[in-house]
């Protein structure tokens, strides 16, 4: 048996060595949406580990039962080394009834959530269990749900693709079609949406953030701000006693009065108030509750009898409806949480529902060869002829790779010996920086004579070239300009001056 002392320092290796092994999960790569959660739901049993540790730590730290503090005195007493030895004679006895037992080092117990991790086994690949549908959590299957919402009464015939984006817009649906299958589809609703978060996101405590969204729903309810449950402010006590009689329509007694004896008799019944009088005076009193509570009218006006407060019906309608509206209120915070999902499986059905039965099978096919990290996002592609990616992050197609000439490669030597792929990037690299900065360290000017040179050799020799032809075409005065003698002979300069100095013109 452990000593106290013992198992405190076991306690102690424990969580140090927890956070170590949290501290490489952490920092250990994860190439595919499936390792992240993986890592995450590893993390949480170390995690739990850990608190399990601290809690026995602290129960034997609080020492209840003495057993610490009294190990603690045998041992720095006077008779230690007595103390000492029947300890020994304690583990003799132990391993001489146990021969063959053998102790275990904690270190190999963490080894195993390294193997864990590097395992391709399926039992630790598929740490969770999510269905076909769901993509190990990239997408939400609410079949089941959307089944049960279109048997709700006077529910609006919408296909899945619409159900998964408007699933929660509770406050479109009027408070007459909210009854009991209206609350087991939202408990159901619920329960599925938090039971999707806690396998996708284990680290997160999503009791806090649904006790935060109670407490901000009782507030706006309350307030009578709550979205789909608007409150009545106007219409006084009338209101909670369920007469038909609206006062907000009325703005003074007199015009009360119209509705005669027989109605406003009807009205101060319902409120228990006294229904004797005058049509004035009933009228007077049936006005003066107006906007106010039970509780805030004259106790001298009401009846004798039991005033007009809530029937235990109402009370319960009341409830019902509050327990109602709080299963909403906590499914718009999980939604919210959900959004990435839901975007991701409307693309999802979208693209099944646009597929061919062959394309089907082809991909049912694919999915089941590579149901491991290949069909995740962010997974590198399988690419073995380096071809380009297109839009999607996936390589092009072959045949197109070969219909634009992707396959034929064109050296520059202007350009440092860059390649380009294809004819259409390398003639469209001449008019680029790159090109044109080769030029002009050699010295020649990027212009159109130079199209399609790629050797520093033949950029140069034809450079040359062209200025031995601008250097010919070059006009040179004493051979191109042209005088006229006194005969009306056109004569160049150099024979004119020639003719001149002679003295023949």
């Amino acid at each position: 048996m452990e000593t106290v002392i013992e198992q405190q320092r076991r306690y102690h290796e424990e969580r140090e060595r927890i956070v170590d092994t949290m501290v490489k999960e952490a920092l250990h790569k994860k190439n595919s949406h499936r390792d992240v959660i993986n890592s995450e739901h590893r993390t949480k049993m170390l995690l739990d580990r850990y608190t399990d540790a601290t809690e026995n730590l602290k129960d034997l730290y609080d020492d209840k039962d003495s057993l610490r503090k009294d190990e603690i005195r045998n041992l720095s007493g006077p008779n230690e080394f007595k103390e000492f030895y029947n300890r020994l004679g304690v583990i003799r006895e132990f391993h001489r009834l146990h021969p063959s037992e053998v102790s275990v080092p904690m270190s190999l117990e963490f080894e195993e959530y390294t193997k864990m991790r590097e395992s391709t086994n399926e039992d630790f690949v598929n740490l969770v269990d999510f269905k076909d549908e769901e993509g190990y959590g990239k997408y939400l299957d609410l079949h089941e749900h959307y089944d049960k919402y279109l048997n709700l009464k006077g529910a609006d015939k919408v296909d899945y693709i619409t159900y998964v984006g408007v699933f929660d817009r509770f406050y479109e649906i009027s408070k007459e079609r909210k009854g009991l299958e209206y609350r087991k589809y939202l408990e159901g609703l619920l329960e599925y949406l938090y039971e999707f978060l806690t396998r996708i996101k284990p680290l997160t405590d999503f009791n806090l953030i649904l006790k935060t969204a109670q407490k901000e729903f009782q507030i706006q309810w309350q307030a009578g701000q709550f979205p789909g449950w608007p409150k009545d402010k106007h219409a006084g006590a009338l209101a909670h006693t369920g007469a038909h009689l609206d006062l907000s329509a009325f703005n003074t007694w007199e015009e009360l009065a119209t509705l005669g004896l027989d109605r406003l008799k009807s009205g101060l019944m319902a409120l228990g108030l006294k229904c004797g009088g005058t049509l004035d005076e009933r009228a007077k009193r049936l006005f003066g509750t107006k906007g106010k509570s039970l509780d805030e009218i004259d106790s001298s006006l009401f009846a004798k009898t039991k005033p007009g407060k809530k029937s235990t019906k109402e009370e319960k309608d009341f409830e019902k409806h509050q327990e109602i509206a709080s299963l909403e209120a906590q499914i718009y915070r999980l939604a919210e949480l959900v959004s990435e999902q839901r975007s991701a499986t409307k693309e999802n059905v979208t693209r099944k529902q646009a597929r061919t039965a062959g394309e089907k099978e082809d991909s049912e096919e694919e999915e089941a060869e590579s149901e491991s990290e290949d069909d995740d996002d962010d997974d590198i592609p399988y690419n073995p002829k380096n071809l380009p990616l297109g839009w999607d992050g996936k390589p092009i197609p072959y045949w197109l790779y070969k219909l634009h000439g992707l396959n034929i490669s064109y050296n520059c030597e202007i350009c440092g010996n860059f390649t380009y792929k294809g004819p259409k990037a390398f003639q469209r690299h001449f008019a680029e920086w790159r090109h044109a900065h080769g030029m002009r360290c050699l010295g020649i000017p990027n212009t159109a004579h130079f199209a399609n040179v790629t050797q520093i050799e033949d950029a140069l020799a034809l450079w040359e070239k062209l200025k031995g032809q601008k250097s010919a075409e070059r006009w040179v005065p004493e051979q191109e300009e042209e005088y006229e003698d006194s005969m009306g002979n056109v004569v160049n300069k150099k024979t004119f001056e020639d003719l001149k100095r002679q003295g023949l013109l």
